[in-house]
């Protein structure tokens, strides 16, 4: 498992155990189940008797993985995208569209702006600035 999953699933735990007020060496076990790799790693090598408490296995391990923590993804990630020489503009457009969805509220114009800024030069950009498109559905088609 992943540090991001493993987080996601420590702090889930930590919300339900302390609803329950069910914190204790048990859960300690439990959560350890699902380590693997370089978050198993991690937990072994912690000094012998460092974890006294759940609370204790929370706070070191959120500070060990805090920059894993998943990040709010805004339009500034398209600021910064471009095509790759090489990169079809199918695979493009994929990698484009997965990196848009996850923007809440992106204005559709400044997802067409970056789009076209985002193109590699050649016919298809030519074309797109002789009749540029209305909106990113017309760009597509």
């Amino acid at each position: 498992m992943d540090s991001e999953t493993a987080l996601r699933i420590l702090i889930e735990q930590v919300k339900q155990m302390r609803q329950q007020h069910a914190v204790d060496l048990q859960s300690i076990r439990f959560f350890l189940t699902w380590l693997k790799g370089a978050s198993l790693a991690w937990y072994t090598q912690l000094p012998a008797r460092s974890i006294d408490s759940f609370d204790t296995l929370v706070r070191r391990f959120t500070t060990q993985y805090a920059t894993s923590r998943p990040h709010h993804v805004t339009s500034a990630a398209l600021a910064n995208l471009r095509q790759g020489e090489d990169e079809p503009l199918r695979t493009f457009m994929e990698h484009f569209a997965s990196i848009s969805v996850k923007i809440q509220n992106l204005n559709p114009e400044v997802a067409l702006h970056a789009m076209l800024k985002a193109l590699k030069p050649g016919p298809f950009v030519d074309s797109l600035c002789r009749r540029p498109p209305v909106d990113m559905d017309e760009l597509r088609a």
